[in-house]
């Protein structure tokens, strides 16, 4: 019941809750304890000790012995866990024997068991080392199922659902009978399933039977013989995965071929999932039971979701493999609340538990009225927009509660409108949505009945055919399972820059009047009312806070890679958080501060001492409410400085503008010119109050416009097999004269956040995984490459080659790879160009620069340009199945599609075909995410 308490907007450990459950599991079985570890912050004595010894145990195996006299500590500490172990262990052992109990337990069975052969008991020391044996094997191997099971069920809507129903049918939801256990065909296959693909032991050693002394031994047939002393490594997942026994689809996930018809049918060495030998057949059983109690208890009452929808499932190995970082979130199922989640845990099977009506949170002494708003994007965006819906939501008589829209699956609301915001990625939906699309798309007819909501889309018309492709598919399923659309979807295309003039356009034209009429909304209150967000100004003391879902890692290096017109390009590596693991390809999300020149003149403008200290008043708002923190930090860290105004914006300065030449200057940039005036020329708010100084905004009001500081994306610029532990990242650094004039520079956010930074400062990041079409090809040795750059978009492509390098060193073979470079000057623009050479001179990578200023008299090129005349090479590695990668600015993106139209129809000239620019343009769309991969955005400053 613990889960249950937690709510969708909680993070699951899903393995250490899981080896706290078995762990507690297994000691009650064994020696009739309860540690109750499961519900507690820390371990038990006994319990923690059996924790350190697993984790220890498996580093000793995978160290050399060479670093064992330099691991005196650890060996120390395990050695002493293993006497708590042992020690706790006998003296439970006496007690039991001191005051024998007619315990059904493994304990007791063990120490009553008498060998027929010899007439003796097992000694307390051989009942102990079995004690610690189970202790420790059942609990990897059990937790490792669980956690396995959970995460494929989860990606299968269809057979979660099945499980479920299956349980209820047995069970009705209360609490199981030992016999009934037998009547779980299906979550018995799933379990069975699970272990087949997902074995929880890595693997061990054999070798011949005892009774082949000397001579050869035959292994398949009379052609395999070896020596009789000879050893193997026996790997399961390999075995699971022969085709003679399990046909052409031997790595897919199907339960229903582990029922027991079909199970019972299989050879006998054909599933080795625990391990080899006796104790693996006790281990095994052992396990299912466990994970079926477990199962039952989970499935019925709770909806789980993915954490993260693009995680894929990654392993350490320890004793055993387990899945790495996997965390889950949890809701109630439709019905359910905390009272019969008591009765439930509680009762018996025969008493059925009625699911209740939920119940509509009524708050008497607050008149404003729920809503409900999800957002679902990768780069924070969408986040901002909610956080906008929620800040002039009270203005409306509603208060708004955000979350991800991954949190709405099995759970949107009946008693309240509900808001998505989401954008579409690549043609797909981004990290937090995808969980949220499988399950409504899966839905069935009018299940949504009494679901009120409105769609607002972020989208790319760059990606023609996917634009607004998940806002679209949204809309369409939530209305086919019955759910009413009280207003207009609303769009905004991100290539124009205008997205949070777009929303805000949408929000007050068509969300809050057609909410305000389908559900009555409270009175509208002035536009600059801040009674939503009131300030305490004291000017003493300092504090540092910062607020954030990001892990801390420290800077190792910051060089700089060129100079010259452009802006100045940096190299940054970065030591990585422990729990932090990522691939070539994947994107590095870094929180930045803004820049103390921008902090300056917002401190100037508002006459504030940077010292003081702000105490922000609970209400609607982002910024951290409850606690005191200094201007310059809450200013640095909290609140985006540099974005464009939005017309929301100007309109509330307007309105407090008392100089009358000002307010009509004011007012003319409202219209149609605003778009060139003041969002092309990138004009903030701060901009405008310093160019108008009779706008009379206090700071209060002048937070309350900006939307919160969001974490930029990058790509990674290095591979994980030279260090995982280190990253790095390539970086323009953005300080150029601002698009108004009048003096004024525009400085990027995170670039100088980042090229500030000196080795050992700290920085705040996450790795986001990129969409797998953008990581390397897995058969490396048979699908050539083929990658187009400008800039620091040469990141992703440094990775890329970095590990084919590192691949081609240990003895692979790789296909051909071209990477095509546009530059503007040879000296000053060729990022890594030593490194590319070195590569190059291996036979890594064949590396193609253009260009586009060359000093030296040569004609200049676009990188595209290079690509074009290149283009038999081109189309001869394409034919050998070669993939496109396209990393930089749009403009590269479009003039790389273009030259590739270009080739389809003259390909069709040279066949005697006459190709039409339209059929180039679908041939090019066809090849998208598969062939032909466009990454635009490598850097958000």
């Amino acid at each position: 019941m613990k889960w249950a308490t937690y709510g969708p907007e909680n993070r699951i450990n899903v393995c250490d809750d899981f080896t706290r459950l078995t762990l507690d599991w297994i000691a009650l079985a064994v020696i009739a304890t309860r540690f109750m570890s499961y519900y507690k912050q820390e371990y038990p004595s006994f319990l923690g000790a059996v924790a350190s010894t697993m984790t220890e145990a498996a580093r000793r195996a995978a160290r050399s012995s060479v670093f064992k006299p330099f691991r005196s500590g650890a060996e120390k500490k395990y050695f002493y866990s293993i006497e708590i172990v042992r020690s706790i262990s006998l003296d439970v052992i006496a007690k039991r024997e001191a005051s024998p109990r007619d315990k059904r337990d493994l304990g007791s069975a063990m120490s009553n068991w008498v060998n027929p052969q010899t007439v003796r008991k097992m000694t307390d020391e051989s009942i102990v080392d079995n004690v610690i044996t189970f202790l420790i094997a059942g609990d990897e191997t059990t937790s490792r199922l669980l956690a396995s099971v959970l995460f494929r069920l989860i990606d299968d809507p269809n057979i979660i659902r099945k499980v479920q129903q299956e349980i209820s049918f047995v069970d009705g939801f209360g609490r199981f009978k030992i016999e009934e256990y037998s009547h779980l065909p299906d979550l018995t296959a799933c379990m069975r399933g699970r272990l087949h693909l997902d074995p929880s032991a890595p693997g061990g050693i054999i070798g011949s039977l005892p009774q082949a002394k000397t001579g050869a031994v035959t292994i398949r047939s009379e052609d395999d013989l070896v020596n009789s002393d000879a050893k193997f490594r026996y790997e399961p997942s390999k075995s699971h995965s022969d085709q003679a026994i399990y046909s052409g689809d031997a790595e897919v996930y199907r339960p229903e071929r582990m029922l027991d018809n079909e199970f019972s049918k299989l050879p006998k060495n054909a599933r080795k999932p625990i391990g080899n030998g006796a104790r693996a057949c006790i281990g095994q059983e052992f396990a299912l039971q466990i994970a079926l109690l477990a199962s039952t208890m989970l499935f019925p009452l709770l909806n789980f979701l993915n954490d993260d929808s693009a995680y894929t499932l990654a392993i350490r190995q320890a004793l055993t493999v387990k899945p790495r970082d996997l965390h889950f979130r949890v809701s109630l199922r439709d019905g359910m609340e905390g009272l019969p989640l008591e009765k439930l845990s509680l009762g018996s099977s025969s008493e059925r538990a009625k699911v209740q009506e939920p119940q509509v949170d009524e708050r008497a002494e607050d008149s404003t009225k729920p809503l409900a708003v999800f957002f679902g994007g990768n780069f924070g965006t969408c986040e901002s927009l909610a956080q906008t819906v929620a800040h002039s939501s009270p203005r409306h008589g509603f208060r708004a509660e955000i979350q991800p829209l991954d949190n709405a699956a099995h759970a949107l609301p009946k008693d309240r409108p509900v808001l998505i915001i989401t954008s579409t990625y690549e043609g797909g939906p981004p990290d937090n949505a995808g969980q949220f699309l499988k399950w409504v798309e899966g839905i069935e007819m009018n299940s949504l009945v009494g679901v009120q909501y409105a769609v607002f889309g972020c989208g790319n018309r760059a990606w023609k055919d996917k634009f607004q492709s998940v806002p679209k598919a949204i809309v369409a399923a939530m209305n086919k399972g019955g759910a009413k659309n009280f207003a207009a979807q609303g769009i905004t295309d991100i290539a124009n820059k205008d997205v949070f003039n777009d929303f805000e356009k949408w929000e007050d034209c068509d969300f809050w009047a057609a909410i305000n009429e389908a559900f009555d909304g409270g009175k509208k209150k002035n536009l600059l009312d801040s009674e939503s967000l009131k300030l305490e100004i004291a000017t003493s003391l300092r504090s540092s806070h910062l607020r954030q879902d990001v892990k801390d890692a420290v800077i190792v290096k910051n060089e700089l890679l060129s100079v010259g017109q452009d802006a100045p390009k940096r190299h940054i590596e970065i030591r990585l958080p422990t729990d932090t693991f990522y691939r070539a390809g994947d994107y590095l999300a870094v929180l930045p501060r803004n820049p103390l020149v921008t902090v300056c003149r917002v401190v100037k403008h508002f006459d504030l001492p940077r010292d003081a200290i702000i105490a922000v008043n609970p209400g609607p708002t982002y910024l951290p409410s409850g606690t005191s923190l200094s201007v310059s930090d809450l200013l640095c860290s909290y609140v985006e400085l540099s974005q464009p105004a939005t017309r929301r914006n100007l309109k509330m300065i307007i309105a407090v503008t008392r100089d009358e030449t000002a307010r009509k200057k004011l007012e003319s940039l409202s219209g149609d010119s605003f778009s060139k005036e003041i969002t092309s020329k990138r004009i903030s708010v701060l901009d405008l109050l310093e160019d108008y100084p009779s706008a009379e905004v206090n700071f209060a009001e002048f937070l309350s416009m900006l939307p919160q500081l969001r974490p930029r994306t990058c790509s990674i610029a290095s591979s994980p097999l030279i260090d995982p532990t280190l990253c790095s990242v390539t970086l323009g650094v953005l300080d150029q004269a601002a698009f108004q004039g009048s003096g004024k520079r525009f400085v990027g956010v995170v670039s100088n956040h980042l090229s500030n930074l000196q080795p050992g400062d700290h920085i705040h990041l996450n790795v986001k995984p990129s969409p797998p079409s953008l990581h390397l090809p897995p058969n490396t040795d048979s699908t050539p490459l083929i990658m187009i750059t400008v800039g620091t978009g040469i990141a992703p492509f440094r990775s890329f080659v970095q590990e084919r390098a590192h691949l081609q060193k240990a003895g692979h073979t790789l296909a051909p790879a071209l990477l095509f470079i546009g530059c503007r000057y040879p000296q000053q623009n060729s990022l890594y160009k030593a490194e590319f050479a070195a590569w190059a001179e291996q036979g890594a990578v064949d590396v193609r620069y253009a260009f586009s200023r060359p000093n030296d008299g040569a004609r200049a090129r676009y990188v595209q340009d290079r690509f074009w005349d290149d283009r038999e090479e081109v189309r001869e590695l394409f034919r050998r199945g070669a993939k496109i990668f396209v990393c930089g600015h749009g403009r590269v993106a479009k003039g790389v599609r273009e030259k590739m139209m270009d080739m389809y129809v003259e390909e069709g000239v040279r066949l005697g075909e006459k190709r039409t620019g339209a059929e180039a343009e679908r041939w090019v769309e066809g090849l998208g995410g598969e062939r032909f991969v466009v990454d635009v955005f490598h850097w958000r400053d």
